[in-house]
């Protein structure tokens, strides 16, 4: 009796593994299966595609649209240009716009401290390093008043970013005389692929993000997205103490909110182009508690003093 019980128990388990299999089979078959012609959603509910079903030719016809102005397939620009995609960000983990730019080869990116960062390309990096234009959806954030970017108020939802555009070399033919080493452009998605909600949260030790989107529909032509961000990153540098000897720190709060629209009427009878007319604005405001390590000639000769700054401000951008 024993022999005959060890005998049915594996035959059973194999009749169960078979019935399993079938029903996997089944699944796979639906056409109402999720993943069943090679499309997935991830956690922002993007269509992702399966790329390794495509061509190496259709995976040379991305398209840029910041060499020349327009739409053209990274194959065929005759430039070094490198893209960051909405995957790429997603699976590296990053929280900030500096952050993703350390994908892209070519680009020198250094933290400085938790607020300040030295980004640059084919040149001498520093804090405020210059020739480097910046933009998100085509507006330069680059200051002309001292040549280069104040990388702590540039910020957005990070899954509402499509793509970023890197151009390593020279493009101040076109984007003037700001993009003397390179031209980094930070396009978001349109309205339309950002409906519904969204919420998202990071919380660790000395760092905490989170954010909440919403987008909805006018009518047929019509699409917005309304969304606010917070986020305080602690200390990059904790407090030594060795008599003489102290650390300094830093801790960052900053809160935005912002909007966008797009309207889409149709074809232009004259021209029999595609109108589109984009509404975005946002408003923003940071706050910097610093503890800065002052250096005397005189016993204490290091003194740790608190520094506290406030910065904010907005845009509101209308393009055609």
């Amino acid at each position: 009796m024993k022999d005959i019980l060890r005998i049915r128990i594996p035959v059973w388990c194999a009749h169960i593994f078979q019935v399993v299999v079938l029903i996997m089979c089944i699944l796979a078959m639906d056409p109402l299966a999720p993943n069943c012609h090679g499309d997935d959603q991830n956690s922002a509910g993007d269509t992702l595609l399966d790329f390794t079903k495509f061509t190496i030719e259709e995976l040379k016809n991305v398209e840029i649209v910041s060499v020349s102005k327009k739409p053209e397939k990274l194959s065929e620009v005759a430039a070094a240009v490198f893209v960051i995609t909405q995957e790429d960000i997603r699976r590296s983990g990053a929280t900030s716009i500096p952050e993703a730019l350390r994908l892209a080869p070519g680009v020198h990116v250094a933290r400085i401290t938790s607020t300040d960062w030295a980004i640059n390309i084919r040149g001498l990096n520093d804090r405020f390093a210059n020739n480097l234009l910046v933009m998100i959806d085509g507006r330069s954030v680059y200051t002309p008043v001292f040549s280069g970017v104040f990388w702590d108020v540039q910020d957005t939802v990070m899954e509402d970013i499509e793509r970023i555009e890197v151009i390593r070399g020279p493009g101040a033919t076109l984007w003037g005389a700001n993009a003397v080493n390179g031209v980094i452009n930070i396009i978001t998605k349109q309205a339309k692929k950002t409906q519904g909600w969204q919420v998202t949260a990071l919380v660790g030790d000395e760092e905490g993000v989170g954010s909440v989107r919403y987008g909805g529909t006018l009518d047929e032509e019509t699409h917005y997205r309304a969304y606010v961000k917070y986020f305080n990153r602690g200390r990059l540098a904790g407090i030594v103490e060795d008599d003489s000897v102290v650390q300094p720190t830093s801790d960052w709060q900053s809160g935005r909110g912002g909007f966008r629209i797009d309207w889409e009427p149709g074809k232009a009878p004259a021209m029999d182009l595609m109108n589109s007319l984009t509404l975005q604005g946002e408003a923003y405001k940071n706050e910097y508690n610093t503890k800065i390590d002052r250096v005397s000639l005189s016993p204490p000769f290091s003194i740790l003093e608190s520094d506290t700054s406030k910065a904010a401000g907005g845009y509101l951008l209308g393009r055609w």
